[in-house]
Protein backbone atom coordinates (compact mmCIF):
# COMPACT_ATOMS: atom_id res chain seq x y z
CA UNK A 1 0.00 0.00 0.00
CA UNK A 2 1.26 3.76 -0.86
CA UNK A 3 1.75 6.00 1.50
CA UNK A 4 -0.45 8.93 -0.62
CA UNK A 5 -2.95 5.68 -0.11
CA UNK A 6 -2.33 5.39 3.90
CA UNK A 7 -2.46 9.05 3.88
CA UNK A 8 -6.27 9.03 2.54
CA UNK A 9 -7.22 7.00 4.55
CA UNK A 10 -6.36 8.73 7.59
CA UNK A 11 -8.11 11.77 6.28
CA UNK A 12 -11.32 10.39 5.46
CA UNK A 13 -11.57 8.27 8.52
CA UNK A 14 -10.83 11.36 10.68
CA UNK A 15 -13.90 13.00 8.94
CA UNK A 16 -15.90 10.30 8.74
CA UNK A 17 -15.59 9.90 12.87
CA UNK A 18 -15.74 13.80 13.24
CA UNK A 19 -19.33 13.99 12.08
CA UNK A 20 -20.10 9.94 13.28
CA UNK A 21 -18.78 11.38 17.16
CA UNK A 22 -20.94 14.63 16.98
CA UNK A 23 -23.96 12.77 15.93
CA UNK A 24 -23.68 9.42 17.96
CA UNK A 25 -24.08 7.52 15.11
CA UNK A 26 -21.34 4.43 13.43
CA UNK A 27 -19.11 5.85 11.56
CA UNK A 28 -19.73 2.88 9.47
CA UNK A 29 -22.04 4.07 7.50
CA UNK A 30 -19.70 6.46 5.91
CA UNK A 31 -16.90 4.71 5.34
CA UNK A 32 -18.11 1.44 4.01
CA UNK A 33 -19.28 3.52 0.70
CA UNK A 34 -15.85 5.39 0.72
CA UNK A 35 -13.98 1.99 0.62
CA UNK A 36 -15.86 0.83 -1.88
CA UNK A 37 -16.28 3.64 -4.52
CA UNK A 38 -13.15 5.28 -3.85
CA UNK A 39 -10.52 2.89 -2.31
CA UNK A 40 -12.23 -0.02 -4.69
CA UNK A 41 -12.31 -2.11 -1.64
CA UNK A 42 -14.38 -5.53 -1.51
CA UNK A 43 -17.37 -4.88 0.24
CA UNK A 44 -16.55 -7.57 2.77
CA UNK A 45 -13.65 -5.86 3.69
CA UNK A 46 -14.81 -2.61 3.48
CA UNK A 47 -17.19 -4.09 6.52
CA UNK A 48 -14.24 -5.44 8.89
CA UNK A 49 -12.68 -2.29 8.24
CA UNK A 50 -15.80 -0.17 9.01
CA UNK A 51 -16.01 -2.17 12.34
CA UNK A 52 -12.48 -1.50 13.49
CA UNK A 53 -13.22 2.23 12.77
CA UNK A 54 -17.02 2.33 15.02
CA UNK A 55 -14.86 0.95 17.79
CA UNK A 56 -12.34 3.55 17.54
CA UNK A 57 -14.92 5.97 17.06
CA UNK A 58 -16.51 4.87 20.59
CA UNK A 59 -13.11 4.54 22.42
CA UNK A 60 -12.11 7.39 21.21
CA UNK A 61 -15.34 9.89 22.29
CA UNK A 62 -16.22 7.72 25.20
CA UNK A 63 -13.42 9.08 27.58
CA UNK A 64 -14.82 12.63 26.75
CA UNK A 65 -18.61 11.97 27.34
CA UNK A 66 -17.65 10.35 30.24
CA UNK A 67 -15.80 12.64 31.78
CA UNK A 68 -18.27 15.25 30.33
CA UNK A 69 -21.07 12.95 32.09
CA UNK A 70 -23.31 13.05 28.99
CA UNK A 71 -23.18 9.04 28.72
CA UNK A 72 -25.82 7.38 30.63
CA UNK A 73 -23.99 4.24 31.23
CA UNK A 74 -27.02 1.92 33.16
CA UNK A 75 -29.16 2.73 30.14
CA UNK A 76 -27.08 1.74 27.84
CA UNK A 77 -26.39 -1.47 29.20
CA UNK A 78 -30.09 -1.93 29.50
CA UNK A 79 -30.73 -1.09 26.10
CA UNK A 80 -28.25 -2.68 24.56
CA UNK A 81 -29.49 -6.32 25.30
CA UNK A 82 -32.82 -5.19 23.48
CA UNK A 83 -30.61 -3.77 20.29
CA UNK A 84 -28.36 -7.55 20.50
CA UNK A 85 -31.48 -9.82 20.59
CA UNK A 86 -33.01 -7.47 17.20
CA UNK A 87 -29.37 -7.85 16.09
CA UNK A 88 -29.76 -12.10 16.32
CA UNK A 89 -33.22 -11.74 15.47
CA UNK A 90 -32.85 -10.00 12.12
CA UNK A 91 -29.71 -12.62 10.98
CA UNK A 92 -31.93 -15.14 10.85
CA UNK A 93 -34.79 -13.67 8.80
CA UNK A 94 -31.94 -12.58 6.81
CA UNK A 95 -33.15 -13.73 3.13
CA UNK A 96 -36.61 -14.04 4.12
CA UNK A 97 -37.56 -10.18 3.16
CA UNK A 98 -37.33 -8.67 0.47
CA UNK A 99 -34.66 -6.07 0.45
CA UNK A 100 -36.45 -3.70 -1.47
CA UNK A 101 -39.46 -3.85 1.02
CA UNK A 102 -36.67 -3.47 3.72
CA UNK A 103 -35.39 -0.25 1.86
CA UNK A 104 -38.79 1.28 2.19
CA UNK A 105 -39.61 0.50 5.28
CA UNK A 106 -36.43 1.93 6.62
CA UNK A 107 -37.15 5.47 4.60
CA UNK A 108 -40.65 5.83 5.84
CA UNK A 109 -38.64 5.42 9.85
CA UNK A 110 -36.27 7.60 8.85
CA UNK A 111 -38.57 10.36 8.01
CA UNK A 112 -41.04 9.84 11.16
CA UNK A 113 -38.11 9.94 13.03
CA UNK A 114 -36.94 13.29 11.84
CA UNK A 115 -40.38 14.43 12.08
CA UNK A 116 -40.45 13.11 15.95
CA UNK A 117 -37.37 14.89 16.85
CA UNK A 118 -38.17 17.92 14.76
CA UNK A 119 -41.17 18.86 16.86
CA UNK A 120 -39.16 18.48 20.04
CA UNK A 121 -37.77 21.71 20.65
CA UNK A 122 -36.88 21.74 24.03
CA UNK A 123 -34.73 19.75 26.46
CA UNK A 124 -36.63 17.21 28.83
CA UNK A 125 -34.45 18.93 31.65
CA UNK A 126 -35.27 21.33 35.25
CA UNK A 127 -38.70 21.96 36.31
CA UNK A 128 -40.17 18.11 35.99
CA UNK A 129 -42.08 16.36 38.28
CA UNK A 130 -39.81 13.76 39.94
CA UNK A 131 -41.27 9.83 39.06
CA UNK A 132 -41.35 7.72 41.88
CA UNK A 133 -43.09 4.73 39.96
CA UNK A 134 -41.79 2.79 36.44
CA UNK A 135 -39.06 1.12 34.92
CA UNK A 136 -36.77 3.87 35.03
CA UNK A 137 -37.05 4.50 38.92
CA UNK A 138 -37.04 0.46 39.51
CA UNK A 139 -33.33 0.08 37.58
CA UNK A 140 -32.15 3.91 38.77
CA UNK A 141 -31.75 5.28 35.39
CA UNK A 142 -32.72 8.92 35.65
CA UNK A 143 -29.61 10.90 36.19
CA UNK A 144 -28.09 14.71 35.72
CA UNK A 145 -26.39 16.30 32.96
CA UNK A 146 -23.69 19.80 34.43
CA UNK A 147 -25.83 23.50 33.32
CA UNK A 148 -24.15 24.95 30.24
CA UNK A 149 -23.84 27.99 32.52
CA UNK A 150 -22.12 26.49 35.02
CA UNK A 151 -24.44 26.55 38.07
CA UNK A 152 -24.34 22.76 38.96
CA UNK A 153 -26.38 19.94 37.37
CA UNK A 154 -29.73 19.47 35.52
CA UNK A 155 -31.39 16.93 36.42
CA UNK A 156 -33.49 14.54 33.41
CA UNK A 157 -35.59 11.27 33.59
CA UNK A 158 -36.05 8.18 31.83
CA UNK A 159 -39.21 7.27 30.62
CA UNK A 160 -41.14 4.83 29.16
CA UNK A 161 -38.23 2.17 29.25
CA UNK A 162 -40.42 -0.52 27.71
CA UNK A 163 -41.50 1.68 24.95
CA UNK A 164 -37.35 2.03 24.42
CA UNK A 165 -36.82 -1.34 24.53
CA UNK A 166 -39.53 -2.43 21.99
CA UNK A 167 -37.66 0.22 19.50
CA UNK A 168 -34.13 -0.51 20.14
CA UNK A 169 -35.24 -4.50 19.69
CA UNK A 170 -36.74 -2.88 16.00
CA UNK A 171 -33.41 -0.87 15.66
CA UNK A 172 -31.15 -3.81 15.72
CA UNK A 173 -33.25 -6.20 13.51
CA UNK A 174 -33.15 -3.65 10.50
CA UNK A 175 -29.77 -2.88 11.14
CA UNK A 176 -29.06 -6.39 10.80
CA UNK A 177 -31.28 -6.63 7.85
CA UNK A 178 -29.95 -4.05 6.26
CA UNK A 179 -26.34 -3.81 7.35
CA UNK A 180 -26.40 -0.60 8.59
CA UNK A 181 -25.75 0.76 11.49
CA UNK A 182 -28.48 1.24 14.26
CA UNK A 183 -27.09 4.20 15.94
CA UNK A 184 -29.22 5.85 13.01
CA UNK A 185 -32.05 4.48 15.25
CA UNK A 186 -30.94 4.50 18.21
CA UNK A 187 -30.83 8.51 18.93
CA UNK A 188 -34.64 9.17 17.78
CA UNK A 189 -35.39 6.05 20.00
CA UNK A 190 -34.06 7.92 23.08
CA UNK A 191 -34.57 11.35 22.04
CA UNK A 192 -38.75 10.37 21.22
CA UNK A 193 -39.46 7.39 23.85
CA UNK A 194 -37.41 7.65 26.30
CA UNK A 195 -37.33 11.98 26.39
CA UNK A 196 -33.29 12.06 27.22
CA UNK A 197 -31.51 15.68 26.77
CA UNK A 198 -30.55 14.70 22.93
CA UNK A 199 -26.66 15.45 23.90
CA UNK A 200 -26.83 12.21 25.97
CA UNK A 201 -29.10 10.27 23.31
CA UNK A 202 -25.51 11.13 21.59
CA UNK A 203 -23.32 10.17 23.58
CA UNK A 204 -24.99 7.38 24.92
CA UNK A 205 -25.28 5.88 21.56
CA UNK A 206 -21.31 6.44 20.89
CA UNK A 207 -20.57 4.11 23.62
CA UNK A 208 -23.46 1.43 23.08
CA UNK A 209 -22.49 1.01 18.68
CA UNK A 210 -18.54 0.47 20.37
CA UNK A 211 -20.43 -2.72 22.38
CA UNK A 212 -21.91 -3.87 19.41
CA UNK A 213 -19.40 -3.49 17.18
CA UNK A 214 -16.66 -5.23 19.67
CA UNK A 215 -19.35 -8.04 19.75
CA UNK A 216 -19.11 -8.91 15.71
CA UNK A 217 -14.99 -7.45 15.65
CA UNK A 218 -14.08 -11.64 16.32
CA UNK A 219 -16.09 -12.99 13.87
CA UNK A 220 -14.87 -10.71 10.93
CA UNK A 221 -11.14 -11.47 12.23
CA UNK A 222 -11.34 -15.19 12.60
CA UNK A 223 -12.69 -15.21 8.55
CA UNK A 224 -10.17 -12.75 7.59
CA UNK A 225 -12.28 -10.06 6.70
CA UNK A 226 -10.01 -7.45 8.25
CA UNK A 227 -7.51 -5.56 6.60
CA UNK A 228 -4.46 -4.98 8.64
CA UNK A 229 -3.19 -2.47 6.27
CA UNK A 230 -6.24 -0.36 5.76
CA UNK A 231 -7.58 -0.71 9.47
CA UNK A 232 -4.67 0.78 11.04
CA UNK A 233 -5.05 3.82 9.46
CA UNK A 234 -8.62 3.72 9.88
CA UNK A 235 -8.06 3.27 13.33
CA UNK A 236 -6.01 6.20 13.93
CA UNK A 237 -7.73 8.54 12.12
CA UNK A 238 -11.00 7.04 14.09
CA UNK A 239 -9.69 8.13 17.22
CA UNK A 240 -8.33 11.01 16.42
CA UNK A 241 -12.21 12.40 14.34
CA UNK A 242 -13.79 10.75 17.32
CA UNK A 243 -11.94 12.74 19.91
CA UNK A 244 -12.72 16.49 17.85
CA UNK A 245 -15.97 15.27 17.36
CA UNK A 246 -16.34 14.84 21.08
CA UNK A 247 -15.15 18.45 21.37
CA UNK A 248 -17.88 19.89 18.67
CA UNK A 249 -20.33 18.35 20.65
CA UNK A 250 -19.70 20.02 23.78
CA UNK A 251 -19.93 23.41 22.17
CA UNK A 252 -23.10 22.76 19.65
CA UNK A 253 -26.12 23.64 21.26
CA UNK A 254 -28.43 21.27 21.86
CA UNK A 255 -31.49 22.91 18.94
CA UNK A 256 -28.69 23.06 16.10
CA UNK A 257 -27.38 19.89 17.12
CA UNK A 258 -30.95 17.96 16.70
CA UNK A 259 -31.68 19.91 13.75
CA UNK A 260 -28.59 18.95 11.88
CA UNK A 261 -29.61 15.37 13.13
CA UNK A 262 -32.92 15.70 11.09
CA UNK A 263 -30.97 17.07 8.12
CA UNK A 264 -28.87 13.53 8.11
CA UNK A 265 -31.81 11.70 8.98
CA UNK A 266 -33.71 12.86 5.95
CA UNK A 267 -30.78 12.66 3.77
CA UNK A 268 -30.10 9.00 4.66
CA UNK A 269 -34.16 8.48 3.76
CA UNK A 270 -33.66 9.69 0.40
CA UNK A 271 -31.06 7.60 -0.49
CA UNK A 272 -32.99 4.48 1.30
CA UNK A 273 -36.26 5.09 -0.77
CA UNK A 274 -33.81 5.31 -4.44
CA UNK A 275 -31.97 2.20 -2.92
CA UNK A 276 -35.75 0.45 -2.54
CA UNK A 277 -36.49 1.82 -6.30
CA UNK A 278 -33.23 0.18 -7.75
CA UNK A 279 -31.70 3.35 -8.08
CA UNK A 280 -27.99 3.82 -7.10
CA UNK A 281 -26.63 7.35 -6.94
CA UNK A 282 -23.11 6.46 -7.67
Amino acid sequence: MSAETIVWLFVVSFGASALGGVLGMASGIFIVPILTLLFGADIHVAIGVSIVSVIACSCGGAASFLKARLTNVRLALVLETATTLGALTGVLLIGIIPTTALYGLFAVILVVSAQQMLSRRHEPVGGVVPLTCGWGTRLRLHSSIPDHTGNGDVAYQVSRVPLGMALMYGAGLVSALLGVGSGVLKIPAMDSALRLPIKVSTATSNFMIGVTAAASAGAYFMRGDINIDMAGPVALGSVLGALLGARMLMGIPADKLRLFFVVVLVLLSIQMLLSAFGVRIF
